[in-house]
């Protein structure tokens, strides 16, 4: 099976994962494409097996003696930010810069997404508006599949690979249960990433919080001097956050407070958020913003009116990949060997990699040719992922 069909194959399944539920995976239709993954390793000879929570593992021993191993890692769930049941992968050769019509009510050019200039004259898979594609990250998950079998097919000398795919990325819980007993890689690589060629060492600080407001109920007609409205309490709590740290103000390195959910009555009220800054002194002072306001609301009106909890989600790689940057400086060359100009962002985000490279496993991210991630119009260049898969090759011929 070619990247192509293998890829379109897994898009089509439907994986989507669930931040409300507290099952591991957090969706059984996850188990569908783990179940899968390990039907076609084991077909092509890869030593792999499926835990009992759908997390994917297989190794591929070396044919020489290399002082470290390696390890590829990808994603089975795709965001809920989207639908993701039946999606219908479409094909579009040498794309020519015009607009795409994905349906009647969905369509996308240069001009609006400027990034279809980078696959000009590429092929590229597209949805039909109806859901994501699913690149994010089973892009990913078919370049590892095609590098195993090519590898298997033909006569490489390599050391030890290993490799993982692993469910709920999308929720923040695909880190949780990785078997580092099992996976021992010196350090590894998420496929998890955008435009190929880019190198992913630096990500965001990410805590939660979670903000609850008790008010005071008293009927309307006799609420004066009173009633204090839990939602009313909501409202004030978010209007004395810092209005710039709002997303929609903010790009490269700049942090944000983003406000996620919100529900509530009279009585009480709830606001979720997501705190996100790569500077790790910016990122505390912005939790202690929010403690800050916290203690200001409580004094003004003289009772626990607001209470809080705020939880670390992930921290940013780089604090621990610089001081050893050798899977960088391998992954660069790799890609200039591939023939592409290696870069590197800071990633707006966080990967599995982000929290396995504080548990021992350094993990950066790696390209996969996939655009516009967690929505209907998601793209996938077929000529980058294939480019993806060869700087696989170049990454297990630099390993010493």
């Amino acid at each position: 099976m070619d990247i192509v069909k293998r890829f379109i194959r897994y898009a089509k399944i439907d994986t989507e994962s669930d931040p409300n539920s507290k099952s591991v995976p957090s969706t059984e239709k996850q188990k569908k494409l783990a179940n899968l993954l390990l039907e076609e390793l084991t077909e092509i000879g890869v030593e792999a097996f499926v835990d009992e929570y759908s997390y994917v593992y297989g190794k591929i021993k070396g044919t020489k003696k290399t002082k470290n191993s390696v390890g590829f890692i990808a994603h089975l769930d795709t965001s809920s930010d989207a639908p993701g049941k039946n999606v219908k992968p479409r094909i579009i050769e040498n794309y020519d810069g015009s607009t795409i019509i994905l349906n009647q009510d969905y369509q996308m050019s240069p001009k609006t997404f400027s990034v279809l200039n980078d696959v000009i004259g590429d092929d590229i898979i597209v949805t039909d508006g109806n859901t994501l594609l699913g690149a994010d990250d089973k892009a990913g998950i078919a370049i590892i599949v095609d590098f195993c079998q090519q590898l298997l097919k033909n006569n490489f000398e390599y050391g030890d690979i290993y490799l993982a795919f692993t469910p709920d990325e999308e929720i923040g819980r695909g880190a949780d249960y990785f078997n580092l007993d099992f996976f021992k890689a010196d350090f590894a690589y998420t496929l998890d990433g955008s435009k190929v060629g880019g190198i992913d060492y630096e990500n965001f600080n990410a805590a939660s919080a979670w903000v609850k407001f008790n008010g005071r109920s008293i009927h309307p007609g006799s609420a004066k001097l009173k009633l204090i409205n839990a939602m009313h309490l909501a409202f004030e709590f978010h209007s004395l956050l810092p209005v710039f740290k709002n997303p929609a103000f903010t790009e490269n390195r700049e942090g944000f407070n983003h406000l996620t959910n919100m529900s509530g009555s009279v009585e009480e009220a709830f606001l979720s958020y997501i705190i996100r800054n790569h500077d790790k002194e910016k990122f505390l002072v912005q939790q202690k913003e929010f403690e800050t306001i916290k203690d200001y609301l409580n004094n003004k009106y003289g009772y626990q009116a607001v209470e809080m909890k705020i939880e670390i989600s992930y921290l940013n790689m780089y604090e621990i990949l610089k001081l050893d940057l050798k899977p960088i400086e391998i992954a660069k060359q790799a890609i200039k060997n591939a023939g592409i100009t290696p870069f590197t962002t800071a990633i707006r985000g966080g990967t599995d990699g982000a929290r396995l490279t504080y548990m021992g496993l350094p993990c950066p991210n790696l390209g996969t040719g996939g655009y516009n991630f967690h929505g209907r119009y998601e793209f996938l260049s077929i000529n980058q992922m294939k480019k993806a898969g060869e700087i696989l090759f170049e990454i297990i011929k630099l390993i010493e």
